[in-house]
């Protein structure tokens, strides 16, 4: 089905080929996000921080979905297929790019955690992460936050300790007896970063 407006999508594409892809796509005129996260590797002898995909095997692009941008995309080499029904390309939410989005832009680390479907939904008040929106997760006392692409059914675990949260209106329970004023407000040290999830 073509759709009549601009979403963003996500191409699923060749491993560690990321950032070359998405220059091909910039080159194509094409709207890109490609978030990276910072990682340290070492060796015997020396050690080099080096950029790396948050979501590896996959770059985000923004575009009309017909038949001429569908082509577009897919003839990109290296690209695999558009993510979603038949490879037909299901539309990414916008709050859940720009989620991403002010993670990455606010320096926060990042790692993976197996995405989650269910959970209580809470929203993190003040700090650079002011307005984020996920999971909240039972353990830890409730200081890591889950943040989920759908799309990709990929998950990013963020630690929020010194943040407060709420539940979400439409889900007035979620928090069942968690005080969210117990957190208290972040301090000018670092922004929290985000942990490997088990």
């Amino acid at each position: 089905m073509e759709r009549n407006e601009e979403y963003w999508y996500a191409v699923h594409v060749r491993a560690r080929a990321e950032k070359v892809i998405e220059q091909r796509f910039r080159a194509k005129g094409l709207a890109t996000f490609l978030p990276l996260a910072t990682e340290v590797h070492r060796w015997s002898d020396r050690r080099k921080v080096v950029e790396v995909p948050l979501f590896a095997c996959y770059v985000f692009v923004r575009l009309v979905m017909n038949q001429v941008n569908r082509v577009k995309v897919l003839n990109v080499d290296g690209v695999l297929s558009l993510v979603g029904e038949c490879g037909r390309g299901t539309p990414v939410p916008d709050s859940e790019i720009e989620t991403v989005r002010t993670l990455v832009s606010n320096g926060v680390a990042s790692a993976p955690h197996p995405f989650l479907t269910v959970g209580d939904r809470v929203r993190i008040h003040g700090g650079a992460l002011d307005g984020i929106e996920g999971i909240l997760l039972s353990q830890d006392q409730g200081e890591n936050l889950v943040i989920s692409v759908r799309a990709l059914e990929r998950s990013l675990k963020v630690r929020i300790a010194g943040y407060q949260v709420e539940p979400l209106p439409h889900n007035p329970h979620s928090v069942r007896g968690l005080d969210p004023s117990s957190f208290p407000a972040l301090s000018d040290e670092k922004c929290p970063t985000l942990q490997l999830g088990a």
